[in-house]
């Protein structure tokens, strides 16, 4: 089979499309043949080095995938050949073939695609832990969603909404504010000036009547960050969930005293680690509240197994909105 190999760190122009060897579930193992995987900003992370996690080199790079059980090892239950399923892991879904773990396994709801499944995975698991478990979000509040035209943006617009809160979406461009609008915000912000620090507090305060916001996401940082913990209301929260802009921004301990706010990190795969029967719960609410409608995936950008690497560069650059995923088997 083929799969994708990160033998030097660099540039998505540096993975290795190479054959391998078939693999064969072991105990406590599936193996899943790949029908689409999940494309994220993580990923570019990874392959560059600068990730907080990476294993050791040559490895399989890729954090979700959406297909088909072709077999289960020894003391696998639940699960059986033929069973759609989507499966989150920490790498290896870049190729035709994946072993995965049960845990981190989820059944298919009837009438969900591949592709789409992959983009009600990882991104919307991010977004629901940041709202919900990291900011305790309440209905009636208002959220402001930073680097509102990505993969967790688009996830976090829409759970905000289905909890029942109003959404201000933070966009760079122009051509951005149709899909955040499409996603269901309320209100869309303006991030893309020259005086982010002082132009996005103004907007988000005409938009609060003055209060400011209850909960930001902020899967950006740089100036974003300082930006947003200006416009926050009184006990407020921002959750930190990543560095898009490739800038750790520090924060002034006094400003949190003022304002009785607080600043809380979201890091994703503990939560799989840790305590995997919260990430099964919540994966079940996700795709509860998809049947309900609650929940629309903007439609996802697909590349064939071949145009990782450009698919990578065009997330890099900001240059897909929403998800963007692998495709395997176009005729799923």
């Amino acid at each position: 089979m083929r799969a994708y190999h990160v033998v030097e760190f660099g540039p998505p122009s540096a993975l290795r499309l190479c054959e391998i060897e078939d693999r064969v579930p072991g105990d406590g193992q599936m193996l899943v043949d790949v029908a689409a995987a999940g494309i994220n900003y993580p990923d570019i992370l990874v392959v560059s080095g600068r990730y907080q996690i990476l294993p050791q080199r040559p490895f399989v790079p890729g954090k979700e995938i959406a297909g088909v059980v072709r077999a289960v090892g020894a003391g696998v239950s639940g699960f059986v050949p033929g069973d759609r399923v989507l499966s989150q892991l920490e790498n290896g879904a870049f190729a035709e073939q994946v072993l995965v773990r049960p845990e981190d396994t989820f059944h298919l709801p009837d009438g969900l695609g591949f592709a789409d499944a992959t983009a009600m995975g990882l991104a919307y698991q991010t977004a629901y832990f940041a709202l919900h478990d990291r900011a305790g979000l309440r209905p009636g509040e208002t959220v402001l969603v930073g680097g509102a035209a990505g993969g967790v943006g688009a996830a976090g617009i829409q759970l905000a909404k289905a909890f029942g809160t109003r959404v201000l979406a933070a966009v760079r461009k122009s051509d951005q504010a149709g899909f955040a609008r499409a996603c269901g915000a309320d209100v869309v912000i303006d991030a893309g000036g020259s005086n982010l620090r002082e132009e996005l507090r103004v907007q988000v305060h005409a938009a609060t009547g003055g209060a400011g916001v209850d909960v930001v996401l902020d899967p950006v940082g740089a100036e974003f960050f300082g930006a947003a913990l200006r416009a926050l209301a009184w006990c407020g929260r921002l959750i930190v969930i990543g560095f898009a802009s490739g800038e750790i921004p520090s924060v002034k301990a006094n400003y949190l005293l003022v304002k009785n706010i607080s600043i809380s990190g979201l890091q994703w795969s503990d939560y799989r680690e840790r305590t995997p029967q919260r990430i099964a719960e919540v994966q079940a609410e996700i795709f509860s509240l998809w049947k309900s409608g609650a929940l629309s995936p903007p439609a996802t950008r697909t590349f064939a197994f071949e145009e990782l690497p450009a698919a990578l560069d065009l997330i890099a650059q900001g240059g897909i909105r929403g998800k963007a995923a692998l495709i395997l088997d176009r005729s799923s």
